[in-house]
């Protein structure tokens, strides 16, 4: 069609606000790109947030949605507060309480729970998340009233920290119900109970931190719910990169989505580059392998021009193609 612009490339990072569910804001990303008369172009998420949850959305566009289960399979960082006495049936606010605890945690003996579920460690998902049982969401079947029975997994947790003891590592008081108190720390203080505490924790995927709050809760000998959930951080893409929906909404208005857009190699900052000639990029494009090759074994991103071609796997000096990209090449 005359006058739309061509489809784009690339990495929109949204810090999705609460009760935005990812599909919508997927949806949002296609409406202003449409509005702002780019050509129709290809759009997903690299990893769902609930609507209850903000912060760190990856949108991919264009070629870059093929590498949104590379982002699925990432690391990522939260900040959660976890609120002590009441335990939800899904775990955090949009849920009915389904058990109460009089007891509150004492602040001196969080940080040693902290510990126990620092590393590899096993969890229940809850009965209201996307987990598949027999091919149905495990939300669709407790909601529909059905006994869930969630199977145990492993997962890792890289750290485990109050919010604000992550830079220097020293013991303080993050809570924001203690501000001024005395120090929890100090033998001659009173004893100091947490109503709620707030932890930045670095996990692996397939974490749930609403079941991470509920154990650390029953730990402390009482019982928690998630009343605050941020994502500070997905794969490479943090917050400090992340655009709000005004901003987004501009690109409807006629702002150019390529001055939001980090490259599709921003989502692969991790994998050594191949640089090709002419002749090896149309062989990678037509799927043939490149051999002889002096490159370490393992995953390389293979471009020309700093044009992405493809994602290779090389063994043994050896490429095949395991991704290929259909970009434009910028050179002449």
């Amino acid at each position: 069609m005359s006058g739309t612009k061509p489809p784009s490339h690339g990495w929109l990072i949204l810090d999705k606000p609460r009760g935005l569910g990812s599909t919508q804001a997927v949806s949002a990303v296609k409406r202003v790109l449409r509005q702002g008369g780019y050509a129709k172009t290809k759009v997903g998420h690299g990893g769902t947030l609930d609507p209850l949850a903000e912060g760190v959305l990856p949108i991919a566009l264009g070629e870059a949605t093929k590498l949104a289960g590379r982002m699925l399979d990432s690391e990522k960082i939260y900040a959660f507060t976890i609120q002590f006495g009441e335990e939800t049936d899904t775990l955090d606010t949009e849920g009915e309480v389904i058990e109460t605890s009089d007891r509150r945690p004492p602040m001196a003996a969080i940080p040693a729970v902290l510990d126990h579920f620092t590393g590899d460690i096993d969890q229940v998902p809850p009965a209201y998340s996307a987990v598949k049982i027999d091919g149905k969401r495990a939300y669709d079947r407790a909601r529909a009233g059905e006994e869930v029975e969630m199977k145990t997994r492993a997962v890792t947790v890289y750290s485990l920290d109050l919010e604000g003891n992550r830079e220097d590592g020293e013991l303080r008081s993050a809570f924001a119900t203690t501000a001024g108190r005395p120090d929890p720390y100090d033998p001659q203080a009173p004893l100091e109970l947490a109503d709620s505490i707030t932890l930045v924790a670095h996990v692996s995927k397939g974490t749930y931190i609403r079941s991470l709050a509920r154990d650390i809760a029953r730990a402390l000998g009482t019982l928690g719910h998630v009343t605050y959930l941020r994502r500070i951080k997905a794969g490479p893409f943090t917050e400090e990169q992340a655009i709000s929906l005004d901003k987004l909404e501009e690109v409807a208005k006629g702002a150019r989505i390529e001055n939001l857009l980090l490259p599709l190699e921003a989502g692969l900052d991790d994998i050594p580059a191949l640089q090709l000639d002419p002749d090896s990029a149309q062989a990678v494009r037509q799927g043939r392998v490149l051999s002889e090759l002096p490159h370490a074994d393992g995953l390389h991103l293979a471009t020309l021009h700093d044009v992405p071609v493809a994602l290779m796997e090389l063994s043994g000096g050896t490429a095949k193609v395991v991704r290929g990209f259909n970009l434009p090449d910028v050179a002449e």
